[in-house]
């Protein structure tokens, strides 16, 4: 309990901040409208509405203000390099930014149908009170336009009784951006779907830049001003607390109290999203930049279980284990950018990734490479960017799961272990590491084992066998496998994978796993890193927390999941 109260109090407190900056600047707008005299005549036609519609508003400026933020990579990256000294739980923030992103998102999306809703019922009391033919004091200020012929003198946008809801809708500023802003982010938000964004990535990625239009439409969404209050000048001359209950007498040239007149509310949507806006405009400018910058492909592999391997070299490219980058092919996609996590190790004088065949952009990537008579295409990389697994050689003992291709970020860590070792480096804090691999079949373990390999064969030579300790586990098997690899158990190699560490069938028993580890570091701080599954991190994360001792001075676990 100590460890995960440690792990979470950072990540507690701010969203706690955040929700509570969203309740406060929501119930400061709702107060406002509902009791400022400057509204009084507005609430008179559309009641509590005005005030749960323009609270909603100043919430849903607040987190578009904030939406942009978690993706400013760059930015990401700076504050990850200038907090490296900074404490462990208040680093991990910055690992939970598309987390941040998706709740920021779904608070958009609340408030969003607040607002619609309140708004539908302030356009039915506009009607209501528009077509009242009871003398009361809504109908008469549904009137003012006509008696007054003043434009300033107008607060309620149905101005004729043959004015439609439909018609002052899509005929209006505040009506058509709203009717936009709202489509566009009903289709960024189910583009953005787990299952969408896992099987069709192009869909989402092409919905989600819908982004721009509702940017554009929120900026100019108020600029209409359909919702309006007295104006100060009338308010000194006459208060609606003096007038309204004369309303009757407005009429009469001998009465102190005159036809109160209005204005619409100024635009705000552009003070809150005007630096957050810049600041991503830097950010893709920049990316922009570094993307054109030449790739030069210095060698290929394809490997089995169509795995493509691309070493890669650019000017001036400095990388750290664990990092990542975006790859862009034109031939195939001028706009589609995907993320790859660097296989290679700062030491080496080249960068490289390895891509798997899950969707039409991978495969058509593939397939290109593969054509023997065709000249190779041409690679655009954004990036390097950081993420949880630089973290990895702050531990004493690192713990590190990877699922299916998920074991890429670690293939960096393993090459840049093996280079401190041939190096000498003197200035390791990790002792001792637990490598565990989960893969369907046989043929993905093949482009790993070499590194495997030679990581065994420094081990020995330096007589450290302790300090990498692998387990693979092969998940798609059959009986035939099995009993194949039962026949050669006595082997010294595993004919799996030709490596001494023999291969499991089936899925590690995490419970196992942690409780040897623990046993074995007791006074250790363990860090666990996973590229998988979410159900695999549910089970991470549990063990985590379940073999962290209470004295915080004996073995503690951190949970790290990799998030692009």
């Amino acid at each position: 309990m100590g460890n995960w109260v440690v792990n979470h109090w950072f990540s507690v407190l701010f969203l706690a901040t955040w929700l509570g900056l969203n309740v406060f600047l929501f119930v400061h707008a709702f107060l406002s409208y509902e009791k400022a005299d400057k509204y009084f005549y507005t609430r008179e036609i559309l009641g509590s509405a005005l005030a749960w519609a323009r609270a909603s508003a100043r919430c849903l400026n607040f987190n578009s203000t904030l939406i942009l933020l978690p993706v400013c990579r760059n930015l990401l990256s700076f504050l990850r390099g200038t907090c490296s000294f900074c404490r462990h739980a208040l680093r991990k923030q910055l690992d939970h930014n598309l987390a941040f992103h998706k709740l920021v998102a779904y608070m958009i999306c609340l408030h969003t149908a607040i607002h619609i809703i309140a708004h539908l019922f302030n356009f039915e009391h506009y009607s209501r009170s528009r077509w009242a033919t009871d003398g009361s004091l809504a109908s008469i200020l549904s009137t003012l336009s006509q008696q007054e012929r003043d434009e300033d003198s107008w607060i309620n946008p149905i101005q004729s009784p043959n004015m439609t809801v439909e018609y002052v809708t899509f005929t209006s500023i505040t009506g058509v951006t709203g009717v936009i802003i709202t489509i566009a982010l009903v289709l960024m938000v189910t583009s953005a779907m787990e299952f969408i964004r896992r099987s069709y990535f192009e869909v989402f990625w092409y919905t989600h830049h819908i982004f721009i239009v509702y940017f554009i439409g929120l900026e100019i969404h108020g600029i209409g001003g359909i919702v309006r209050g007295q104006t100060e000048e009338s308010l000194n001359e006459s208060h609606p607390h003096r007038c309204a209950e004369f309303f009757e007498q407005w009429d009469d040239h001998d009465s102190h109290c005159k036809h109160p007149r209005f204005e619409g509310l100024p635009a705000e949507s552009w003070k809150w999203i005007l630096a957050p806006g810049i600041l991503y405009i830097f950010e893709r400018i920049l990316r922009f930049y570094r993307s054109k910058q030449k790739v030069v492909i210095t060698k290929v592999v394809m490997h089995p279980s169509k795995v493509l391997e691309l070493q890669m070299s650019k000017r001036g490219f400095i990388m750290e284990v664990g990092q990542y980058i975006f790859v862009n092919c034109p031939s195939i996609s001028y706009l589609e950018w995907h993320p790859f996590t660097l296989t290679s190790a700062p030491e080496e004088d080249f960068f490289s990734i390895h891509i798997r065949a899950v969707g039409d952009w991978t495969e058509n990537l593939i397939r290109a490479f593969e054509q023997q008579h065709s000249p190779i295409p041409r690679i655009e990389v954004d990036g390097p960017f950081g993420t949880v697994s630089e973290d990895v050689f702050q531990y004493e003992v690192a713990v590190l799961v990877g699922a299916g291709i998920g074991v890429t970020p670690f293939a960096s860590i393993l090459k840049s272990i093996w280079y401190k070792f041939r190096h000498a480096d003197h200035n390791l804090k990790t002792q001792t590491i637990y490598f565990f691999w989960i893969c369907r079949e046989t043929g993905a373990f093949a482009w790993f084992s070499d590194l495997l390999a030679s990581l065994e064969h420094e081990m020995e030579e330096l007589g450290k066998v302790d300090f990498l300790n692998y387990r693979l586990f092969l998940t798609g098997w059959d009986t035939n496998i099995a009993g194949h690899a039962a026949l050669n158990f006595d082997k010294a190699t595993d004919i799996l994978t030709g490596l001494k560490q023999k291969t499991s069938f089936g899925r590690p028993m995490w419970d196992n796993e942690f409780s040897t580890i623990a046993n074995a570091h007791p006074k250790s701080v363990v860090g666990v890193f996973l590229c998988g599954p979410q159900t695999l991190a549910k089970s991470l994360s549990k063990c985590c927390h379940q073999y962290s001792s209470l004295d915080p001075r004996k073995v503690q676990f951190y949970f790290n999941k990799e998030d692009f």
